[in-house]
């Protein structure tokens, strides 16, 4: 396996094989589920893929167990930030696919709604209920290590995945200072212990449960995990695409070139790291393999940590997580998002560096073809690659999988039409797809 992360030759093929084995796994076994000794937890249905229905509008209400019909509330109520007014579906908006609802680089939170976050928001569809834990695979010989090399590492939740748990990743943002910025357990507890919804919590987990702030606050992210995992909401299998992949719609012939053009090795490559296949349990494709990876994109000065130019969000080796940092083969890595819906929003990659996905494109089949187009130049005229990390940390960005390999003069992989039918393509992975469920529904023969 000549592997080294995204160094040398040849990373997604191994990766992929890797993290299919990994996304298989998380079909079957819901991270999240372990909860803190001692705290009792009420029984809940499981977490399991629902089934997919054939339009969201048609759906019908979700019955929730106690536990997530309270998360959901916990997840809507502003009361619980310092400000008043920012609840967890603020940032990750369900009418935008539970990412953010507006273009910004990174939301703005803290006391006054006037601080600024470091990264941009992900969206919660789709990948809660099926993200592996975190993990990087080594050989277990020094000798073979060197020699072959490692896979990347794998899972977790938010962009460095330093979280294996979905309570401790909804708990995060209730004390960052540019979020929610709670100073303390103790005052988001007694919010929820006066809130409309105090007595029911007390009916579902304990009427002694307010008498330490520590569990009620563990009930309370246990609470959230379950309406997560337990709201079809969260991943609906809507979108044009999963119903071309049951047979019932067919792709239009731009949005075949664009598959093409995406599934291509030689070309897009995408889908070594966004796969758009279907599991062996014929679960639909998430478009993501959970791995992390260095694209060098430009430092953005829509944020205001960049102005200091000593600072750098170097992914896996922090500032956020710092438990891997001591391993600089990590630096600069981020975790491969999902793309479903990913056509529907309005800000790309960790930093939030660009606003429609038609740049994206580009600057993902033209950086190293024309990178004086999407870096700055020193003093001497020189451009800087791969500004958002420090020089001694570029060597991690990925240059040698397609279509990260061309050079400065090249032709890019993919040219302006190219890149619409690639919009088109990924437009495909939409939810709410309005389905024709009538007499003039297509009926596609066999499937795909």
């Amino acid at each position: 396996m000549a592997v080294l992360f995204v160094r040398a030759a040849g990373r997604r093929p191994a990766v992929a094989a890797f993290a299919a084995a990994a996304a298989a796994v998380a079909a079957l076994v819901v991270p999240g589920s372990a909860v803190a000794a001692g705290a009792a937890q009420p029984a809940v249905p499981s977490a399991a893929q629902p089934p997919v229905v054939q339009n969201a509008a048609q759906a019908a209400p979700p019955v929730y167990s106690d536990a997530a019909a309270l998360g959901k509330l916990l997840f809507n109520d502003p009361a619980l930030s310092a400000s008043g007014r920012m609840s967890c579906a603020t940032c990750h908006s369900p009418s935008h696919a539970y990412g953010p609802p507006n273009g910004l680089a990174a939301q703005f939170g803290g006391p006054d709604l006037r601080s600024q976050g470091t990264r941009a928001v992900p969206t919660l569809r789709y990948v809660l209920n099926r993200t592996p834990r975190w993990v990087h695979v080594q050989a277990s010989s020094f000798a073979e290590r060197v020699t072959d090399a490692d896979a990347a590492p794998t899972g977790g939740f938010t962009w460095d995945g330093r979280f294996n748990r979905l309570q401790d990743q909804a708990t995060f943002p209730l004390f960052n200072p540019n979020e929610m910025a709670n100073r303390d357990p103790v005052k988001v507890v007694a919010q929820i212990e006066h809130a409309p919804y105090g007595a029911r919590f007390r009916q579902v987990f304990g009427d002694t449960i307010f008498a330490t702030p520590a569990a009620a606050l563990r009930q309370a992210m246990y609470a959230i995990e379950r309406f997560q995992l337990e709201d079809p909401s969260f991943h609906p299998y809507t979108s044009k695409f999963d119903y071309y992949l049951d047979g019932k719609v067919q792709l239009s012939a731009a949005e075949l070139r664009g598959k093409r053009l995406f599934d291509d090795p030689t070309s897009g490559n995408c889908a070594s790291c966004h796969l758009d296949q279907s599991g062996v349990n014929g679960a639909h494709p998430l478009f993501t393999d959970y791995t992390f990876e260095a694209l060098g994109v430009p430092r953005n000065p829509e944020l205001r940590a960049n102005r200091d130019p000593a600072y750098y969000d170097e992914g896996l080796c922090g500032p956020l997580r710092t438990d891997v940092a001591s391993n600089k083969a990590y630096c600069g890595l981020f975790k491969t998002p999902t793309l479903r819906n990913v056509a529907t929003r309005a800000v790309f990659f960790h930093n939030g560096r660009f606003h429609t996905l038609r740049d994206a494109l580009r600057f993902y089949v033209e950086r190293d073809t024309d990178p004086a187009k999407w870096y700055p130049k020193d003093a001497h005229g020189r451009v800087q690659k791969f500004d958002d990390l420090p020089v001694a940390l570029r060597v991690n960005v990925d240059t040698t999988d397609e279509p990260l390999t061309r050079k400065a003069g090249g032709r890019p992989a993919w040219n302006e039409r190219d890149i619409d039918d690639v919009i088109a393509f990924l437009k495909t992975l939409n939810d709410d797809y309005p389905l024709d469920n009538g007499p003039h529904a297509q009926k596609v023969a066999g499937g795909r």
